[in-house]
């Protein structure tokens, strides 16, 4: 199969793997693969022109991007390396006024969020990771993604999600088998029953109206529609709130107490429009706190509680 190959000047450094790293779900993620030595990201995924396989190749010392698509979805892809690498975002207004923030803003200065430009796959991944330790969400994507979606076109053995339909035919029992219950699997069934009216979303410019689009679906709730904004739209405020970490992370990180989701959201104010920005670099930088037992999931998560709703 021949590939369409393009090259991208960022103007910037651009590590592919430190700016989409946390697209991955975990290391044995069938739809990506992360070559060390060279940098280069190979990326599976579907497009609306069908699947690709997407290899990004960084060239620090030329300031520039290698990029080789394999499959229909070739030139969509390629049309898209810019926003995948960052090139919407902005740091603009954003003015880190802790030490530790600024820290790893000096020390991360060239990351960007990146934009995928893919509403429904983020969303299937965000419904299997409700509720539970990544260890299980990225378990079960793993095992789903190799029995329902089809080996990506070209020379990596990745394999490229299951459209809208085939997640919809995904049995019952088999999502058992993987490990998701019915409430999480009903969110990424009734997604795909609305695929198409998620991928508009990406037209509409108001963060506030994306996340209400993203939670009118039932079982979507603010943390879920914040993976998805922060994936595929590339919206660099879309803080990770009723996570069971992350609130707890980022205001120990910045004030050296564990703080809930209301007193790290008053912490957070002041970066209003850059509150991702703030999570991604003190993910960047290192463990938020230190950890004194197994990761855990707090039951009160639970799509069922509207209060809590993922």
């Amino acid at each position: 199969m021949t590939s369409v190959k393009r090259r991208w000047v960022p103007g910037r450094p651009a590590d592919p793997q430190l700016l989409i790293g946390a697209l991955r779900r975990g290391a044995g993620d069938p739809t990506y693969r992360f070559d060390r030595d060279t940098r280069t990201v190979w990326r599976a995924t579907h497009t609306p022109d069908g699947p690709v396989l997407l290899r990004l190749t960084p060239y620090d010392a030329l300031g520039e991007i290698d990029a080789e698509a394999w499959g229909p979805g070739a030139a969509w892809a390629l049309d898209g390396v810019p926003e995948l690498l960052g090139d919407s975002d902005s740091w603009e207004g954003f003015e880190p006024q802790h030490d530790v923030l600024a820290h790893a803003a000096r020390r991360f200065a060239y990351f960007r969020v990146p934009k995928t430009r893919a509403v429904f796959e983020a969303m299937a991944a965000a419904g299997i990771e409700q509720v539970v330790t990544g260890k299980e969400a990225f378990r079960a994507w793993r095992v789903l993604i190799k029995t329902y979606g089809e080996p990506a076109p070209g020379p990596a053995e990745l394999f490229v999600p299951p459209t809208p339909e085939q997640w919809r035919l995904i049995p019952s029992w088999m999502w058992l088998r993987a490990g998701v219950d019915g409430k999480r699997s009903r969110v990424v069934i009734t997604a795909a029953t609305r695929a198409k009216a998620l991928e508009r979303t990406l037209a509409l410019t108001d963060s506030t109206e994306v996340e209400r689009a993203l939670r009118s679906l039932p079982g979507v709730g603010v943390w879920t529609a914040a993976e998805v904004r922060q994936r595929a739209h590339g919206d660099a405020d879309a803080f990770s709130f009723a996570d069971y970490h992350v609130s707890r992370n980022v205001s120990y990180a910045l004030t050296g107490e564990e703080l809930d989701d209301d007193a790290t959201a008053e912490l957070i104010e002041p970066y209003r429009g850059h509150r991702y920005r703030v999570q991604r670099l003190l993910e960047l930088a290192g463990p938020g706190h230190p950890r004194y037992g197994p990761r855990m999931s707090l039951p009160t998560h639970t799509p069922g509680a509207t209060h809590h709703l993922r």
